[in-house]
């Protein structure tokens, strides 16, 4: 049955990009192994979502390391890593960030500037989730 607007044509697999996205799992599976222990199927089933270019949702008792992981997988991928701490009195820009007025020391003008919030990182962890209402 078609489908309008889909491709259903297989893709055009080249071999050895296969084999490096094998050889790179590895290689950052052996990374987060040496941090975190005990947890082979929760690292095998993260990288499936960072290579399908997914989002992933954790879910665990505290202790876990659900935290450590993701800083751990950020550092051994050269990213950029912020935590947002979920909390009731979570505001929008407390996420996305906010413009200040900054007075230029040199000209004595003031300046709007935004500061970047902890969204604009490459890898966001968005920690207990469940206590925002």
């Amino acid at each position: 049955m078609a489908t309008e607007g889909h491709n259903h044509e297989t893709p055009n697999l080249d071999e050895s990009a296969v084999r490096k996205l094998g050889e790179a799992r590895e290689k950052i599976t052996e990374q987060l192994s040496q941090i975190i222990v005990g947890q082979q199927q929760v690292i095998e089933e993260l990288l499936i979502c960072l290579f399908s270019r997914g989002h992933c949702l954790l879910e665990g008792v505290p202790g876990l390391a659900k935290t450590l992981l993701i800083s751990t997988l950020s550092r051994t991928l050269n990213l950029s890593f912020s935590r947002i701490q979920f909390t009731p009195d979570l505001m929008p820009a407390d996420i996305t960030g906010t413009e200040i007025i900054e007075e230029n020391r040199t000209t004595g003008a003031r300046e709007r500037r935004f500061l970047e919030g902890p969204l604009f990182a490459n890898v966001v962890l968005a920690d207990e989730i469940n206590r925002t209402p």
